[in-house]
């Protein structure tokens, strides 16, 4: 899939789906960021958030660390086993990304050889339809990463939901992709940069950020 065209800043719809927010980036290219989180001076990086799962709460950081094979900048690295990885996204550093369900570990090796970047995560909705079972439990503000209309978008639900009324949200939505993000206190930090270059906010700074791993990234 082509990416939008590049436009500073990133697009707030907060009205259009009830009890979702979605962001999406006027980007020119994606990374995933590995062991420290991008700076907000950094005028360049239109949105971040975590994105693969961390393995476990360490003070040192380890790509093994991060639940699954993954690539950034171009490098493939060798994550941990995460048996809820049941798909990945790709960009392919041109105009191209890719979301798979199933297996990714060939996915990965083309996003390396094209100098891009991928992640492994929990696949939602893949080319429309519904992905069971319903994983997770409890009730939590959940995120995903989503193409919708051709766009990348970052949902996010507004209030704390069960994972199972975030799916039927999502549905309603309808992307063709939905693939999971880590949320949780800590794990949802993140921020946007918005027209003018203000950056905003959307979870802040907890205890556990300081274990956070990986972060994809959004370039204008």
């Amino acid at each position: 899939m082509e990416k939008d065209n590049a436009v500073q800043g990133v697009m707030v719809d907060d009205s259009t789906f009830k009890g979702l927010i979605v962001f999406y980036p006027q980007f020119s290219r994606i990374d995933l960021v590995c062991e420290k989180m991008p700076s907000k001076q950094d005028d360049s990086i239109v949105f971040c958030a975590e994105a693969a799962f961390t393995h476990e709460l360490l003070d040192e950081f380890a790509h093994s660390n991060i639940d699954g094979d993954h690539v950034s900048g171009g490098k493939r690295y060798k994550g941990a086993k995460c048996k809820d990885n049941s798909g990945a996204f790709a960009w392919f550093d041109d105009t191209t990304w890719e979301f798979i369900n199933g297996e990714y570990s060939e996915l990965l090796d083309s996003v390396a050889a094209a100098g891009g970047m991928g992640f492994g995560q929990a696949i939602i909705i893949h080319e429309g339809e519904s992905i069971r079972p319903l994983w997770r439990d409890g009730v939590n503000q959940y995120r995903a990463l989503c193409e919708k209309d051709g766009r990348l978008c970052i949902v996010d639900s507004r209030d704390e939901v069960s994972y199972e009324q975030f799916v039927a949200m999502l549905e309603d939505f309808a992307p063709r992709h939905a693939l999971y993000m880590d949320m949780g206190a800590g794990w949802n930090h993140s921020w946007w940069r918005d027209s003018v270059g203000k950056v905003h906010e959307i979870h802040p700074v907890a205890e556990k950020s300081r274990y956070c791993t990986n972060w994809i990234t959004f370039y204008k």
